[in-house]
């Protein structure tokens, strides 16, 4: 073996998880349009009282994608119920907001979900009224999200725009992981769900 070859794969690795995960943040989207706006950021697993390190960047990628200059009908939505045991993730996303990075926008609490399905069946009434709907988390997972509300809300899948969860450099070490594991869980989804 030639003493370029491991080092080729790993960046080539690093290279495919970076393509996948961008791609996946692009998919199921249309035209940033319209005014008011709803950035639901799902939860992860959270077994204790602190927050825990996904869920502290889902909270600021969901940050970044309410943008700049948002009105004051724009609405940061947590959604995520007490998967792991004692509070539910929704809440514990929302105090981290408020406290550690000070958002002093409009938030709204679902806190009863345990799985994506019922994440988003139970934001669904909580989006009617927003023009544009972003829903952050790592690209594969809220490609799974935006998918599961095209085949809930067909009307309402066409107001899903691209939240801020890609930026070309970040957690790119883990990437390939995230990607890896992006393509187990969205085995579940068609072609076209993955591709539109």
């Amino acid at each position: 073996m030639r003493a370029w070859t491991l080092p080729a794969a790993g960046i080539a690795l690093l290279v495919w998880g970076e393509w996948l995960n961008r791609r996946w943040s692009r998919t199921v989207v249309k035209a940033d349009l319209g005014d008011s706006r709803a950035v639901v950021v799902l939860g992860y697993r959270n077994p204790s009282e602190s927050i825990n390190l996904i869920n502290r960047w889902r909270v600021r990628a969901g940050l970044r994608s309410v943008g700049t200059g948002a009105g004051s009908d724009t609405v940061v939505v947590f959604s995520g119920g007490s998967v792991g045991g004692g509070t539910a993730e929704a809440r514990l996303m929302a105090a981290y907001a408020r406290s550690a990075l000070h958002f002093e926008g409009r938030i709204l609490i679902e806190d009863q979900s345990r799985t994506t399905w019922e994440n988003i069946t139970n934001v669904l009434p909580l989006l009617e009224d927003a023009q544009r709907i972003a829903i952050a988390s790592q690209p594969a997972h809220a490609l799974k999200a935006r998918a599961y509300l095209r085949r809930q809300r067909p009307d309402l899948a066409d107001r899903l725009v691209r939240a801020d969860d890609y930026r070309p450099g970040e957690w790119t070490l883990l990437k390939p992981l995230l990607a890896a594991y992006g393509l187990w869980t969205l085995r579940g989804l068609t072609g076209a769900e993955r591709r539109q």
